[in-house]
């Protein structure tokens, strides 16, 4: 479930997900994500349920960890975490946050969040942006110690963050070529920092443009083609040793329904599984 607050109709940066910049269609109708996960949680009882991704930066963790919390007990222990920082000026200029200070930001909300998911039965926090006087905990998720976070991250700054914080890496848009040397740098960091690199999952974020016949190779986008392009798409990212490929069906030209949308999934599901 992806964190999408505007739709600009003058953005002042394009869109880095997709080809040529522009926004998906269906992203001008974009519900809350957690709120929606509650829901998706209640009616299927056996399914994982996650963010890809919530813009960390963009709350106030006190107020997420227990949103966060409660889906993770009512689901019964079934969630997975993205978490990223974002890329529109827009979204926020709209909420007041300074952009260019949402990297020291997200890394103290994500101080905030392992305070309150320590286990503790108290909590206490001081930071530069937040603050939490000393208090019982009542933020105890069902998981042990706390959901799985996964984290977007394409600069060697954030990259660090997912190795040493991280329980895996969620890209997206990045060529198979590109993304191998990336996830070996990430699993380098957290080796030299005293983490065990194989306990780290590469979760790859699959924006899928499925178009009826094949396009040159030289420039284009994982994901973006014909079915034998995607096919190649999906055994280079199983090569490379992918734990999941979540597959994003909005980008294709024929979804414009939600039972598109399900039967796209299906087939890349049959593709995955050939």
């Amino acid at each position: 479930m992806l964190d999408r607050l505007l739709f600009p109709e003058q953005p002042k940066s394009p869109y880095p997900a997709s080809a040529d910049g522009s926004l998906p269609e269906s992203y001008k109708r974009v519900l809350d994500p957690v709120t929606t996960l509650g829901y998706v949680a209640a009616r299927h009882p056996t399914l994982r349920v996650g963010t890809s991704v919530l813009n960390l930066p963009y709350y106030n963790p006190l107020v997420l960890a227990r949103q966060l919390t409660t889906l993770d007990v009512l689901s019964g222990g079934r969630l997975a975490i993205g978490l990223g920082t974002g890329w529109s000026p827009d979204e926020y200029e709209a909420l007041g946050v300074p952009m260019n200070k949402r990297g020291a930001i997200a890394e103290e909300a994500l101080d905030v969040l392992e305070a309150l998911w320590a286990g503790g039965d108290t909590v206490e926090f001081t930071g530069k942006h937040f603050t939490v006087p000393r208090s019982v905990n009542t933020l105890k998720p069902a998981q042990s110690p706390r959901p799985p976070i996964y984290f977007a991250a394409y600069t060697e700054r954030t990259m660090k963050r997912v190795a040493l914080r991280a329980d895996g890496w969620m890209p997206a848009g990045i060529p198979a070529g590109g993304l191998g040397p990336m996830w070996a740098g990430i699993r380098q960091m957290a080796e030299a920092g005293g983490r065990d690199p194989a306990a780290l999952a590469l979760v790859v974020r699959a924006n899928v443009t499925h178009l009826p016949e094949s396009i040159p190779e030289e420039g284009r986008f994982p994901f973006v083609g014909s079915t034998e392009q995607l096919k190649a798409d999906i055994a280079a990212h199983r090569e490379l040793g992918a734990d999941e490929l979540l597959f994003d069906v909005q980008f294709s030209p024929d979804v414009t329904t939600v039972d598109d949308q399900v039967a796209k999934l299906e087939q890349l599901f049959e593709l995955a599984a050939g």
